[in-house]
């Protein structure tokens, strides 16, 4: 696999990871936009936005745009997170021509009066959708309560109030201000020729406009607390919780990733052992969520109602315990193989390749190998995971319970 990177005269990034031994080819408009860059006033414009983008433009209808899609056999989506709005595809390489052209052209959409109100029933539809959902719900809190005050509080489908408040003008502005090329990266992976990809981003994406937004990213310092949402129809108790973690430009995210695969993998990891093979818990795991100048340690709990405390400070005791003695070798070595096997799996499909291709470019202006990625891993010692845990020791700054529960005991 070659790595390729250039800047067209606009700001538009594009890297790609030319690969020949591959049958498709994946590209991706990874737009550096989300829901902490949004104000109150247009709280979930963005989710709202990535929606809006597949209604068209002045020549391609609704119609249009999924008739092509589906004519190519390509697989495609779009997703929005509280710092990137992702928009991608994968065909086969003959289509990409095609296809490139679809997808640059939506990016910039008519936002139509009629498409905006219509659309607007279906996010609200989709947040009445999420809140029924009791993980979700415990989730947006919990973003919600562990960093308030900071831009990552905020709500990436936004509110029934906001969305129903908001305007068709409002969202013009917004997409005017941040879709600008400085903002966006286009990555690329899989059996494609280099200067097919150049020719065709000259030709449809160097018309758009240059400049970028900038976006404080001071480290969040969470205040921390507890929050308990009584939903009387839910039989289990969901409880989240947040602690800090390494940021997505410190190095020690490798082993806060590593860290939270021994700790609270779904299999075969110490809050496996102790709370889900028993048949203690439901769920019971712990992920490492990295952020732009911020990071956290997530966990989730689910379990019967009755059972919360008890199975928290069983949670509690894995973490003092690693906090104060690490890890054991043979964990780490079993961590390892699980997560080289992981890498390697996914790198097989363009698709696998794009997110890691794009992400590392947006947030680090970096180009990660297959290869440097294994060697990190593997070079990832037990002295690594003691400075992590000296620096971010696991915890639970903040809880956040939904269920039917009506009051939690938090041990100190």
């Amino acid at each position: 696999m070659k790595f390729e990177q250039m800047t067209l005269p606009n700001g538009l990034s594009i890297v790609g990871e030319i690969n020949p031994n591959v049958q498709s080819v994946a590209f991706g408009f990874f737009v550096r936009v989300g829901s902490r860059d949004e104000t109150d006033e247009v709280s979930g414009v963005s989710h709202f936005l990535e929606h809006m983008v597949f209604k068209g433009t002045e020549n391609y209808t609704p119609m249009d745009v999924n008739r092509i899609f589906d004519e190519v056999g390509a697989k495609y989506n779009a997703s929005t997170s509280e710092e990137v709005t992702l928009f991608y595809a994968a065909v086969l390489p003959e289509y990409l021509p095609q296809t490139f052209e679809l997808v640059s052209s939506i990016l910039y959409p008519s936002l139509r009066t009629d498409d905006f109100d219509m659309e607007k029933n279906v996010i609200l539809e989709e947040i009445g959708m999420y809140e029924d959902m009791p993980a979700f719900s415990a989730y947006e809190k919990l973003m919600q309560t562990h960093f308030a005050g900071h831009p990552l509080s905020r709500s990436i489908l936004g509110t029934v109030e906001s969305i129903t408040a908001l305007t068709a003008d409002q969202m013009r502005d917004y997409h005017k201000s941040n879709y600008l090329s400085g903002n966006i990266t286009l990555a690329i992976a899989g059996n494609i020729d280099w200067s097919t990809v150049v020719e065709l981003a000259e030709k449809h994406c160097a018309h758009w406009p240059s400049g970028m937004t900038d976006r404080p990213t001071q480290e969040a310092i969470p205040a921390g607390g507890l929050a308990v949402l009584t939903k009387g129809s839910s039989i289990q108790e969901h409880v989240a919780q947040m602690t800090p973690a390494p940021t997505s430009q410190s190095d020690m995210r490798f082993a806060a990733d590593i860290l939270s695969v021994i700790v609270g993998d779904d299999a075969n990891s110490r809050l496996y052992w102790e709370l889900i093979e028993p048949g203690h818990a439901e769920a019971a795991e712990l992920s490492y969520n990295e952020y732009d100048g911020s990071g956290a340690y997530m966990t989730f709990l689910t379990c019967h109602p009755d059972d919360v405390e008890k199975n928290m400070a069983v949670m509690a005791r894995i973490f003092e315990e690693v906090n104060k003695n690490g890890v054991t070798s043979e964990e780490l070595e079993q961590a390892k193989n699980k997560v080289a096997s992981r890498i390697v799996l996914r790198s097989e499909r363009p698709m696998g390749r794009l997110s890691s291709l794009g992400s590392n470019w947006v947030y680090r202006k970096e180009y990660r190998s297959v290869e440097d990625d294994l060697n990190t891993l593997q070079s990832l010692t037990l002295d690594d995971i003691d400075a992590l845990l000296k620096a971010y020791p696991l915890g639970h700054t903040t809880t956040v319970a939904i269920g039917p529960r009506e009051s939690l005991i938090l041990n100190s």
